[in-house]
């Protein structure tokens, strides 16, 4: 298959009940595991870049390594722009062939928040491409981004019954008590806000900070209308840790084909716990 646009995927997860889980990926080893993993489970998945990423490997490396991968697969595959911020390389990524991409102008005044995205969701609709833009501010750093308690705050559900209608974006990024980064106490996640969120947006909702909370916890955020959901920091950690734990007890290998094949066996349990417990296991087939 073609690389694809979240567009459908996401919609076809909002009617089906379940949710499509977005991979932060690196390099060529993080996109191989996580599309390994995708075509084994039958399961659509989005393959997700930060800045800091795009900047590390190089947009045309990453979005190619995507395209190959997605032609030799038998499920959906996105690639996705994930809290990018500079409109121009937004477009430039979009020109290029990627056909799913996040604003995150979350940061600025509600006006001016609408008006930045509305103005890539018109280039972007020209394309085929769709957009995610977040309301509300998660605590936590994801990438180089870094969001202080006394600055986050909560998405008011009446603000995004009007923001979705005035950008005509494609999904929302919600804040309802998740966090970027592990969790260094037991989250609080204001379900109610969700209920009220869903009620006013018809559009798919996506959940960020996913990473660390538990199975229990997302499938209930699923089940109060939650579509999409970011896994980034498992991912990191599962990886480091496995080419950590070989050099301990390798120390003198230079060959990255060894050292970096455990990384990706770690990465590849947590990329199959997530997958089930968004549920999409065998949701990839409905779009053969």
């Amino acid at each position: 298959m073609l690389l694809v646009s979240t567009k459908k995927m996401l919609i076809d997860a909002q009617e089906g009940g379940y949710a499509i889980p977005a991979f932060n990926i690196h390099n060529l080893e993080t996109i191989q595991t996580i599309i390994d993993v995708a075509n084994e489970m039958k399961s659509p998945v989005i393959l997700a870049a930060t800045p800091g990423t795009m900047k590390f490997a190089g947009m045309e490396y990453l979005l190619n390594i995507a395209m190959l991968t997605a032609k030799k697969s038998d499920v959906p595959i996105a690639f996705h722009l994930d809290h990018h911020e500079d409109l121009e390389s937004i477009k430039d990524a979009i020109m290029a062939g990627c056909k799913s991409v996040m604003l995150d102008a979350s940061m600025l005044p509600f006006e001016e928040n609408v008006k930045r995205v509305r103005e890539i969701v018109e280039f972007a609709h020209r394309y085929d491409a769709t957009v995610e833009a977040e309301l509300g501010r998660l605590v936590g750093q994801e990438d180089d981004l870094i969001v202080k308690e006394q600055d986050s705050h909560l998405t008011d559900p009446s603000l995004a019954k009007e923001f979705v209608e005035r950008t005509g974006i494609d999904s929302l990024a919600i804040s309802i008590g998740t966090a970027h980064g592990l969790y260094k106490s037991e989250p609080r996640i204001d379900y109610d806000r969700l209920k009220e969120i869903r009620k006013v947006v018809k559009i798919p909702l996506v959940l960020h900070g996913a990473s660390g909370l538990t199975d229990n916890v997302v499938q209930k955020c699923i089940e109060l209308g939650i579509s999409k959901v970011n896994i980034a920091t498992e991912l990191k950690i599962a990886f480091s840790d496995g080419v950590k734990e070989y050099f301990e007890e390798n120390p003198n290998t230079t060959d990255p084909r060894k050292y970096l094949t455990p990384g990706k066996e770690a990465m590849k349990k947590i990329a199959i716990n997530k997958i089930q417990m968004c549920q999409s296991e065998n949701k990839g087939l409905l779009h053969l």
